[in-house]
């Protein structure tokens, strides 16, 4: 096999950015420069995809104007929920979710990439929709009627709303925010690197965002967060948590929720939505899911630390909202209505110097085969 040639692009930079970083040596990732454990202590997932988008901090003027633009905009067009009505209500939501965003840019101009301020109603449209689309979906999916957003409810409080007709306690809201902000940005990943192929061509905002949630919803990139929960489910008690990992490790199977391509360390998102179980439980009551969870860590910690091996973001993740009383296959959904801030910086980024994304090929088929007719096959 030659020698420049690496599956997966492993290693391989295919672009410059300045919106985030990972040091996967020491755990740390940062946004626009700053930690994202900083990030969650101090501002909030609105603020956030802000400086993900805009590359700074807004003051306190234009993070007014920034919150007021998103909420008006989170409606969806009864167009759209009459969209929703027409899938089967076995579909997983990711499907539900890529088909309704890609169906966005049929009514927003979102064409021209070239104009600033077309561009930036692009964002705010997004950045507002997407959480209204997902839990329009699943209240619809169950044969009830989607709740509209409340103008005067945060981002993630609205969120809890539109989905359970309730307002969700403080800490919920809270929590689930700092949630948003872990799951908002991470450099090259499968999904942003979609979307910046896409991207590249000129295609409308919708259209690349619609190409991630396709690259996001596999099981090796956000779907993930859905697989760790089966499996805690599959081991049931915390005294199956080490007979459990004993046979994946003898069988050679994975365990979802650990090793990432860049980390060696355990995963600083990790780390804190660890903290943020705590801070759940300790209010609502604990979680049988967290006991196997951190049982399942210990075990696995002793065969796969050494080789640098560390739960990912997706393992504590699903456990939070599992908690929260959310579907399993929502997770994903939760995970592309964050990252959406993310891929539009990206995608904000791309256009600033645009390249076509044209990668060559190693061919490894046959030359000069003949044509067989059909009688003679």
């Amino acid at each position: 096999m030659p020698h420049d040639f690496m599956p997966g692009l492993a290693g391989v930079p295919a672009a410059t950015s300045s919106i985030s970083d990972v040091d996967g040596q020491r755990g740390i990732l940062e946004y626009r420069g700053i930690r994202v454990e900083t990030l969650c202590a101090e501002s909030s997932y609105l603020e956030t995809a802000y400086l993900l988008l805009f590359g700074r901090l807004p003051s306190a003027t234009e993070f007014q104007q920034w919150n007021r633009d998103v909420t008006h905009h989170r409606r969806i067009k009864f167009r759209i929920v009459d969209l929703l009505k027409c899938l089967p209500e076995q579909g997983h939501p990711m499907d539900a979710l890529q088909a309704a965003v890609a169906a966005l840019g049929m009514f927003y101009p979102g064409r021209n990439v070239k104009d600033v301020e077309n561009n930036y109603w692009s964002a705010v449209r997004l950045v507002a929709k997407l959480p209204t689309i997902v839990a329009a979906w699943a209240r619809l999916r169950r044969g009830d009627d989607p709740i509209s957003p409340r103008d005067d409810l945060g981002f993630s409080e609205n969120f809890f709303y539109m989905l359970t007709e309730s307002v969700a306690p403080p800490l919920w809201a809270d929590i689930f925010d700092d949630c948003l902000i872990l799951h908002a940005e991470h450099t090259m990943n499968a999904s942003t690197f979609t979307g910046l192929v896409t991207a590249s061509t000129l295609a409308d905002p919708y259209t690349v965002v619609a190409s991630s949630i396709g690259a996001l919803k596999g099981p090796l990139h956000g779907g993930a967060n859905e697989e760790v929960v089966i499996m805690l489910r599959e081991i049931g008690m915390v005294e199956k948590a080490r007979s459990y990992v004993s046979r994946a490790m003898e069988n050679k199977k994975k365990l979802m929720g650990f090793g990432h391509r860049v980390y060696k360390v355990k995963d600083p998102r990790a780390t804190v939505l660890q903290q943020l179980c705590r801070r759940l439980f300790a209010e609502s009551g604990s979680s049988p899911l967290y006991e196997v969870a951190l049982e399942v860590e210990a075990a696995a910690g002793e065969s796969l630390n050494s080789k640098g091996i560390y739960p990912n973001v997706d393992f504590y993740s699903g456990i939070i909202y599992d908690k929260m009383g959310m579907d399993i296959d929502l997770f994903t959904p939760l995970f592309a209505m964050s990252r959406v801030s993310g891929w539009l910086a990206h995608w904000l980024e791309q256009l600033r110097e645009n390249k076509l994304f044209r990668p060559d090929q190693i061919y490894s088929g046959e030359h000069n085969r003949p044509y067989v007719p059909i009688d003679q096959r």
